[in-house]
């Protein structure tokens, strides 16, 4: 069966129609009813003769979601248009540094696609609690592989943490195990936090507290007893699947420069045109057909044959306030239920070289609302390894009650917090600083929150969704997430407009095959109990 027959199948969407063949250049034509834009400005195709007859995608965001869905669409031939509402395209995947897990297969698939090499080598790191230095990660494939998840256990180095303390995090293997990325687990597990997650299944409080706690600060961007326990389960799920599913590479640099910028290069040159600073306000409905045929920006008008959006919770949040058409279906009002979590962003130059043991840091204690990471730039980026000062940054998550404060208590709370884990940190005087508040700009995954959440189709047939807070079944998280749900999102805008070809996502290695012979076991036990009297009476 080829891929796209295979795509067809798994994807439901509505039988095709004689709409999805007819492009929607312009709505003159036809009945429907225009929102803000009366003295708009359509947007016809820039370039040859030939362009008139591609049909139009507009994708709405630049991240991750956005151009992975505008790359695939390119590649397909249509004539697409990515509007960024910021000064600069991918400004949100610039929220903090964040690692690549050996698991992001389809980025380091496009990264070789575009011929660039933006990722440093294998890097292990560490995690600090109040007490001082919890926990070093090797580089775990350079290691004899043992089953999953006794490799990690195994050659993680604790500097604190008892065994018998550690041991108390085999039994949650039970929950990861139960946990198989379906509806009916994220609607089990999603119901509680993680807390509680971990007090079910009883784990000591030392590795709570120091342990998975931090780390859940740091991966969900919240503490633990805001964490919905469902995606808790998915994020251990994909990153302590295999042995080495744990190793990370670090951009070489900025994200933006490193990635994007060469890869919206490639999408321009094969005739993607962006536009920047540019407010989606609404959409134009055709009431005849039930589609959306064109998108309203700051009084402009883009025709669509089909749309993409592809931009976090709180932008969505702020376009369905303001959108007469998004605001009369349930699915979009749901939206509003759901929540995005504030980043503070601090890099710092030093007058001096500091010796910092590790490049990338996780950290938490002082206090318990918000956790954080440093980096020790000089190791990481290509423009700080020959400088004769330490350059380093710090980004803290969850930071409501940081985000008010002003620059220099900021810079000063850094050098405080850093100081009690490098010990040439006492003496340093901060000679330059860069402050970034990324207000509501990261996905907040709270207990409850699965079911207000959107799949990647919608009740408007031309209309797609992506981004790492979409559901999806890949399995995926974080930046993968996102790039997936975009590559997900160009699909069935191929399916939608019937022409092209599907994109290639390449799934998740599958289970080792005694996790395997446990899920499968799992499965047949939850189906006996299911059959006996009164299964269905208690609360699950």
């Amino acid at each position: 069966m080829s891929l796209a027959a295979c795509w067809r199948l798994t994807l439901t969407f509505p039988p095709p129609t004689s709409s999805r063949t007819s492009p929607c250049f312009s709505p003159r034509s036809r009945t429907g009813f225009r929102c803000r834009a009366s003295s708009g400005q359509a947007h016809a195709a820039i370039g040859g003769p030939n362009d008139k007859e591609k049909k139009k995608v507009v994708v709405v965001g630049s991240g991750w979601a956005g151009l992975g869905a505008a790359h695939h669409l390119c590649n397909q031939g249509f004539d697409v248009t990515v509007i960024e509402r910021g000064s600069d395209f991918g400004v949100l995947d610039e929220v903090g540094i964040r690692g690549y897990w050996y698991t992001y297969r389809n980025i380091f698939n496009l990264v070789d696609e575009l011929g660039i090499k933006p990722f440093t080598n294998w890097t292990k790191f560490a995690q600090y609690s109040a007490e001082g230095l919890e926990v070093e990660f090797p580089v775990f494939q350079d290691l004899p592989q043992l089953p999953a998840p006794f490799g990690t256990l195994y050659y993680t180095q604790f500097a604190q943490l008892p065994l018998v303390d550690r041991l108390t995090s085999l039994p949650l293997t039970a929950a990861v195990i139960d946990f198989d990325n379906t509806d009916t687990a994220w609607r089990k597990y999603d119901a509680i936090t993680a807390r509680e997650l971990f007090k079910q299944f009883g784990c000591a409080e030392s590795l709570y507290r120091n342990i998975l706690s931090p780390l859940l600060q740091v991966g969900l961007s919240a503490p633990a007893e805001q964490c919905s326990a469902a995606a808790t389960l998915g994020l251990l799920s994909y990153i302590f699947a295999h042995q080495k599913d744990f190793d990370l590479v670090w951009c070489r640099g900025t994200s933006r420069e490193k990635i994007f910028k060469p890869w919206m290069e490639s999408l321009t040159n094969k005739g993607c045109k962006f536009e920047k600073g540019t407010q989606l306000t609404d959409f134009v409905l055709n009431e005849e057909t039930g589609s959306i045929s064109e998108v309203v920006c700051d009084g402009e008008v883009y025709n669509a044959d089909a749309i993409v959006l592809a931009v976090g919770i709180s932008t969505l949040q702020k376009i369905i306030e303001n959108s007469a058409v998004l605001c009369t279906r349930e699915e979009f009002l749901k939206v509003l239920n759901l929540a995005s979590i504030d980043v503070l962003s601090v890099k710092l130059w030093l007058d001096r070289k500091v010796n910092i043991p590790n490049a990338c840091n996780a950290c938490s204690g002082f206090d318990n609302s918000f956790g954080w990471t440093f980096f020790d730039l000089n190791a990481i980026h290509d423009d700080h390894k020959d400088s004769s000062v330490t350059v380093l940054q710090a980004d803290f998550y969850h930071a409501n009650e940081l985000l008010p404060l002003k620059d220099e208590q900021i810079v000063s709370r850094a050098v405080s917090y850093l100081s009690k884990y490098i010990k040439d940190f006492k003496n340093v005087t901060v000679t330059n600083k860069k402050i970034g508040r990324f207000p509501k700009s990261l996905t907040h995954f709270f207990p409850g929150s699965y079911k207000d959440t959107m799949r990647g189709a919608t009740s408007f047939p031309n209309l797609f969704m992506a981004g790492d807070w979409i559901i999806t079944r890949h399995g995926s998280c974080s930046q993968e997430k996102s790039y997936v749900t975009g590559l997900e999102a160009a699909n069935r805008a191929v399916d939608y407009l019937e022409e092209g070809s599907f994109a290639k996502i390449i799934p998740v290695e599958e289970d080792e095959p005694h996790i395997q012979a446990l899920r499968s076991l799992n499965r047949s036990f939850k189906e006996i109990t299911a059959q006996l009297p009164l299964s269905s009476y208690f609360l699950q």
